[in-house]
């Protein structure tokens, strides 16, 4: 078995630079997912996958030779050049160059969908996408302001949604709403109508704005109904993840179906 064992490889680099910058990803049309839970769900999605990368110590583990062995030869690296290229302390010992897909959402078939404007923490935007995808929500558009979709910490937030979605990044916000053939609901965190009363019939495409800040009065001006989510603890506002969730099982709760 050949092991790579300098980080000056020229392969080891691009890996990390594909880990490490949004810039690098759009420019090659790729990106890094790390862990067998995500590889895995790249491959059963069917989506390219360019490159699979072992560990030394991954390498040695029956189940993970046996994931890399469906997706052809491994490239194997040492322990410590797997670490400079992982996003995680303790990497798993597999990970997959895939290539970024080139298929946008089709705003006006998609059923439901979500827009997500400013919000820049990757932990929040892999949750929302976890919970789109759990729900039945296939369908995402982000604008330039939010954390990028296909970074390592994204993906890990979303346990391999990325691969049963559609995803929109670096959109214009606006245009995307008036393509979709529904109806645009606000999530606001006061003033809207409680959940449990709004009208969520037919399409709905949920928008949801940055911890704070919220959407932005240009976007939540188009939108057709604002929704709020009684709090009757007190708290000024929930986490934007943890309010699509609610928002997302709700319009599922009430046997909305894609």
């Amino acid at each position: 078995m050949s092991v790579i064992a300098s980080r000056d490889n020229l392969r080891v680099r691009r890996w990390r630079s594909l880990a490490q910058d949004a810039g690098t990803r759009r420019k090659e049309g790729s990106a890094l997912v790390e862990g067998a839970h995500l590889v895995a769900a790249c491959l059963e999605s069917g989506r390219v996958i360019k490159s699979v990368i072992l560990s030394t110590t991954g390498a040695g583990r029956p189940e993970l030779a046996a994931l890399a062995g469906r997706i052809g030869k491994p490239v194997t690296l040492s322990n410590a050049v797997f670490r400079s290229i992982a996003g995680t302390e303790t990497p798993a010992g597999i990970a997959a160059e895939i290539a970024l897909p080139a298929e946008v959402p089709d705003l006006k078939a998609a059923a439901f969908g979500v827009f997500l404007e400013g919000i820049q923490d990757p932990g929040n935007v892999g949750a929302i996408l976890r919970s789109a995808a759990a729900f039945g929500i296939s369908d995402a558009v982000l604008d330039a302001h939010c954390a990028d979709a296909w970074s390592p910490k994204v993906l890990r937030a979303a346990m391999g949604a990325h691969f049963s979605m559609q995803i929109a990044e670096r959109a214009d916000l606006a245009k995307s709403m008036d393509r979709f053939a529904g109806k645009i609901a606000c999530a606001v965190p006061r003033g809207g109508v409680p959940i449990a009363g709004a009208d969520l019939s037919g399409r709905i495409g949920w928008l949801f704005g940055a911890e704070g800040r919220g959407v932005s009065e240009a976007l939540a001006a188009r939108a057709t109904l604002k929704v709020t989510i009684p709090m009757p603890g007190g708290a000024e506002s929930l986490n934007v993840a943890a309010a699509a969730a609610i928002c997302f099982y709700e319009l599922s709760r009430r046997g909305a179906r894609a």
